[in-house]
């Protein structure tokens, strides 16, 4: 009789960092902005620029709820998925601008250095998500979860559990990052702890009522005061 392979228990309390990918480690917002008022201009659809980017991070499905709600053009299944390809089309003509935010890369390589484990996930698929993983210096053994690989993005909890669950850790002893409001009500409703980062257009406020328990200016603002969320050096 052949045994199952069964998979390994959360490893429970061990403090994991679970980071969103745009605005929270890159620089990659207003690219994304642009790119979805392109590919909405396409199949005539007119939403500012300041509403498109209340919506970032947000899953498709959630994205064309708002469009109705602000215009009132119902998207169809088949219009939503050319918006999907067309958004990805217009982004990647735009990826070369992204950049890391500053810390990003210091950040990540503290943190490997003093063994807390890390993730990204990010609502993005994986074809918009390389270049900009590659800009960050992420290589293939980085724990990476993109919106190709769960049911539902932000602010369903989904990225996160699937992220923690790559790590092997407990979801609940984790540390979220993230730079919207999306981000930290997807951390809440996971059990995790929130932190905001101010570096993709969100007010303080915002991140504290969606859940924040610290805001920081960016990644080199967060690695400044990682005390504050309960990292050592001697982990």
């Amino acid at each position: 009789m052949t045994q199952q392979a069964t998979r390994p228990a959360p490893a429970t309390g061990r403090t994991a960092f679970l980071f969103d990918l745009d605005g929270t480690l890159v620089d990659s917002v207003y690219q994304h902005v642009l790119a979805w008022r392109e590919a909405m201009a396409v199949v005539g659809i007119d939403l500012a620029v300041w509403t498109i980017h209340r919506r970032i991070g947000m899953s498709g499905g959630l994205m064309a709820n708002a469009i109705l709600r602000e215009t009132g053009h119902a998207v169809t299944p088949e219009e939503a998925g050319r918006l999907l390809t067309l958004h990805a089309q217009a982004y990647a003509r735009l990826s070369a601008q992204v950049r890391p935010l500053p810390g990003a890369r210091e950040l990540l390589a503290y943190l490997t250095r003093v063994g807390v484990p890390w993730a990204i996930a990010t609502s993005g698929r994986i074809e918009s998500a390389r270049p900009t993983l590659e800009a960050l210096g992420v290589g293939p053994e980085a724990a990476v979860v993109t919106r190709d690989q769960v049911a539902h993005a932000k602010p369903d909890p989904d990225l996160f559990l699937a992220a923690a669950e790559r790590l092997g850790v407990d979801v609940t002893a984790s540390v979220v990052v993230g730079d919207s409001v999306w981000d930290l009500l997807a951390a809440r409703r996971a059990r995790a702890l929130g932190v905001g980062l101010l570096s993709g257009g969100y007010g303080q406020d915002e991140l504290e009522r969606a859940g924040a328990y610290r805001v920081y200016q960016d990644p080199a603002d967060l690695l400044r005061h990682l005390d504050e969320v309960g990292v050592r050096a001697a982990e």
